[in-house]
């Protein structure tokens, strides 16, 4: 069996300008990503040229924890927490729509263009469905009265799944939106829920700061659990490839994994790699699978470059 290549990764900028913690973080077109704030600042930088200023693209009254680029339609859609969903035409630089939701906190932004629908995670418990290119609200349904925390679509089967904190993550049809699967293996609030590029497993990870994989063609049989972070676990990013995966924890790091047998290749953390030193909340790929962004209550974000072996 060959041995597993561990890429060295090297951390070749910080990106500062916020004035609170960063927890909203998306990829744009190319190389551009797009944070958002407890300060209620939108910005945009370019991941290829770290070094350039990041742009102001909106500021709002209230703490921005959600974040979607719809490249079809141009938008950049944020979640305004208690007030709803607004979307930045990011060529003419202004407000394009503005939807107004239940006045709660908005932990997740999902869109499916085939069906061309917005699925918004509430934290009432509430899963909001909007039209898309008008953002209408066309359903409100409430699945829990605990609040949901994160989303992710699998297009090909028409299935979205949905992580709460009342420790369940559910598997919903995407056109009716009734419950198909429910996982409930979790001992805690679920924050991240992500589905191989390849669409065979889905993997969620939480409070109790470990990532199980299900098994989707199996009717999301538990397949594996492993005890990945200290503390919650705040997001999983599969590189685009499907290579790599990259999860974020309040434990402070950022652990890099071969994603076919989650061995773990690499911790970013403050004392090994000049890492964040307060919990890391969101990462996005930007562009090519080479490079990954991290976003953290210290403010900042951190762009990171991962060096390939040209023989492997």
């Amino acid at each position: 069996m060959s041995e597993i290549f561990r890429p060295p990764v090297t951390k070749i900028a910080t990106l500062a300008g916020h004035r609170d913690a960063v927890y909203a973080l998306t990829g744009g077109a190319g190389a551009a990503i797009y944070s958002g704030s407890a300060d209620g600042m939108v910005v945009g930088w370019d991941a290829a040229d770290p070094a350039r200023d990041g742009e102001l693209l909106a500021r709002v009254e209230n703490s921005v924890y959600a974040l979607r680029h719809l490249p079809e339609l141009g938008l950049l859609v944020l979640g305004h927490n208690f007030q709803g969903i607004q979307a930045i035409d990011l060529t003419q630089r202004k407000l394009a729509h503005a939807t107004a939701l239940p006045p709660v906190a908005i932990f997740e932004i999902v869109a499916s263009m085939i069906r061309q629908r917005l699925y918004v995670a509430l934290g009432d418990g509430t899963l909001a469905v909007l039209t898309l290119p008008d953002f209408r609200i066309e359903k409100l349904l409430r699945l829990t009265n605990k609040s949901l925390r994160c989303l992710a679509l699998h297009e090909g089967r028409g299935e979205l799944a949905v992580g709460s904190s009342d420790t369940l993550t559910r598997i919903l049809d995407l056109d009716s939106l009734e419950t198909k699967f429910t996982l409930g293996e979790s001992t805690n609030s679920v924050f991240s829920v992500a589905y191989a590029p390849d669409g065979t497993r889905l993997l969620t990870a939480g409070r109790d700061a470990q990532i199980r994989t299900w098994d989707v063609a199996a009717d999301y049989v538990l397949a594996s659990q492993v005890p990945a972070h200290m503390y919650t676990i705040n997001h999983l990013a599969f590189s685009p490839g499907g290579q790599y995966l990259a999860s974020c924890s309040l434990d402070k790091s950022i652990k890099v994994w071969d994603a076919a047998t989650l061995t773990l290749l690499r911790v970013l953390d403050r004392a090994r790699s000049a890492g964040h030193g307060t919990s890391v909340n969101r990462l996005v790929w930007p562009g090519t699978e080479n490079r990954l962004v991290s976003c953290s209550d210290d403010r900042s974000l951190a762009v990171w470059q991962l060096t390939m072996n040209d023989e492997q």
